[in-house]
């Protein structure tokens, strides 16, 4: 990627979009493993920054490359002497925190397969996850290890819990596997499409699907997060999200590719996103450049006059996840004096196209143009190229490092995303005559709820396990703040009685199941749902009727 950085250091005098565009083309390594990338090759210098873990108190615990490296050493030995090894999948459930990265780079180091899971996650999510994967180790912490023991016997595969703080009968301990593992490592040899790590969907269409990524991903990330950085990487930039690094987002829009760039990644643990502490967090570390998802800058906003309250060095902003809106965009650039550079992708293919505002200013309402080495355009259902200012569907064409090498053990379904060499994302668009993306919203029945995308089916399947349910539907409601909220059309049993009481039990069945971020803020009993001939919900139906209508709860 020496070639990406050379290139984007001579913008904007010598080179416009167009050209760099055109002069992009990829140099992959024949050789190459995500874990030794992004510390290893940083770690001669024994002071470089890698992580600040702010701990919310006032202290935090820094880690430098040098130290991520020799951690992740000792706990790939350690992975290794429990049987780990190469294509073996190692489950990750932690929130923000130094351990993330190290098992993460212990992992690759070994040629393992990284299962990313959110800290959100309920029982019933991470049973699927869990059992679909085969992951034969789990890397958590004491606040989820009631519900990983709980499945206990339903998960063969799982061998091994490691918990990284605090102990619990059955399971390892983190510091412990470390400080005893010897510290001496060569890195497997790994090639760019070797199995890297494995993203679940949300399971838009039935049950979620494991995207399984190769270790170049990271590096056909790199242009995708330089152009909403501004041209990263720069001097003195800092990198921080609030995005939970489980998500696509959160691992491969900031903490990899800052770490690969050598750049310092500020982490904590914020429960529940509050924006007077992010401001916080922001000043306090310097933070230069942040990914946001459109619902943190939503709340955000409630803060009137930030930059009075707070000495702020934000430099840069990157959006995706969901459209941002212009009164976002606008409020950024009066309120904050930044222009936010939003971008698009999503698991399978990620950030593809985005915004720069150093190469041209940066639109509202657009999710910007093709990030150099991305074919991508808006075609018909055969495949066929649209014209401008047609609207299509969103597609991208192989061979592509941010493609996935297909969904884990479903090949029909791999299969059904492509027409051709081109990956159908099933989000709608139109480009006009300057090449910038407009999004106009989804050929299916996903929910994006405050960055997360939610697919229906699981919280249909976990409110039908419900004594008094016989059917339900799950839409998305529109909704100012978090761009969608979960609605949920529930048919009950004979004699049953839709009560205010029924309706918060089923929202926290689905809380404890699913996770906080996927229940059901709204329930309506119904006696009927609209059905296609074959027997399928019309969820089209069910989201039309939710401009201006009332519901139960």
């Amino acid at each position: 990627m020496d070639f990406w950085q050379s290139l984007a250091s001579r913008l904007p005098r010598d080179l416009d979009y167009p050209t760099l565009y055109e002069s992009f083309s990829w140099d992959l390594p024949a050789n190459y493993n995500i874990g030794a990338d992004v510390c290893d090759r940083h770690a001669h210098d024994k002071g470089r920054l890698a992580l600040i873990h702010d701990l919310g108190d006032g202290t935090a615990r820094k880690w430098t490359f040098f130290e991520l490296k020799r951690a992740s050493d000792r706990f790939a030995n350690a992975l290794r002497s429990l049987g780990v090894g190469r294509g073996d999948r190692v489950a990750v459930l932690l929130s923000q925190s130094p351990e993330l990265p190290i098992a993460h780079v212990a992992a690759y180091k070994l040629g393992a397969v990284v299962v990313p899971l959110f800290a959100l996650f309920g029982e019933e999510a991470l049973r699927f996850r869990l059992r679909d994967s085969g992951a034969t180790v789990i890397v958590t912490d004491v606040d989820h290890h009631e519900v990983v023991a709980a499945l206990g016997e339903e998960l063969p595969d799982l061998e091994h819990i490691i918990l990284t703080d605090g102990e619990r009968a059955g399971t390892r301990s983190f510091d412990a596997l470390v400080r005893d593992a010897s510290p001496s490592l060569e890195p497997v040899e790994t090639r760019p499409e070797d199995p890297a790590i494995i993203i679940y969907t949300s399971g838009t269409t039935g049950s979620p699907k494991g995207a399984l990524h190769g270790h170049g991903i990271l590096l056909g990330h790199l242009p995708g997060v330089s152009l909403p950085h501004e041209l990263a990487p720069r001097a003195g930039d800092l990198f921080w999200t609030p995005a939970d690094w489980a998500w696509i987002g959160g691992l491969f829009d900031v903490l990899f590719p800052a770490l690969h760039w050598g750049l310092p990644v500020v982490s904590t643990r914020m429960q529940g996103f509050d924006p007077e502490k992010a401001f916080d967090l922001m000043e306090r570390w310097g933070v230069q450049n942040a990914f946001f998802p459109p619902t943190a800058l939503k709340v955000m906003r409630t803060i009137e006059n930030p930059r009075e309250r707070w000495a702020l060095e934000l430099q840069t902003i990157g959006c995706g996840g969901e459209p941002l809106g212009e009164e976002t965009f606008d409020w950024a650039r009066e309120e904050l004096g930044i222009a936010i550079n939003e971008f698009y992708g999503q698991t399978e293919c990620n950030l593809v196209l985005s915004n720069c505002n150093t190469l041209a200013t940066a639109r509202p309402g657009s999710i910007g143009r093709p990030v150099p080495g991305h074919r991508v355009a808006v075609i018909d259902e055969k495949g066929n190229e649209l014209s401008l200012g047609k609207e299509g569907e969103i597609a991208v064409k192989r061979p592509d490092p941010v493609m996935m090498l297909g969904y884990w053990n479903n090949e029909e379904a791999t299969h059904e995303k492509f027409v051709g060499d081109w990956l159908k994302t099933g989000d709608l668009a139109s480009v006009d005559d300057e090449g910038y993306f407009r999004f106009v919203g989804r050929n299916d029945d996903v929910i994006i709820s405050a960055g997360y995308r939610i697919g229906p089916v699981e919280i249909e399947e976990t409110l039908a396990k419900h004594r008094d349910v016989l059917m339900a539907a799950a839409v998305g409601k529109p909704d100012e703040t978090r761009g969608q909220v979960v609605k949920a059309f529930v048919i009950l049993r004979e004699g049953c009685e839709g009560t205010e009481d029924l309706a918060t039990e089923l929202q926290h069945l689905v809380k404890k199941r699913l996770g906080a971020h996927e229940y059901p803020r709204e329930v309506e009993f119904v006696g009927e749902l609209p059905m296609t001939p074959t027997g399928k919900v019309r969820r089209n139906v069910l989201r039309d009727q939710q401009t201006g209508e009332g519901a139960t709860r």
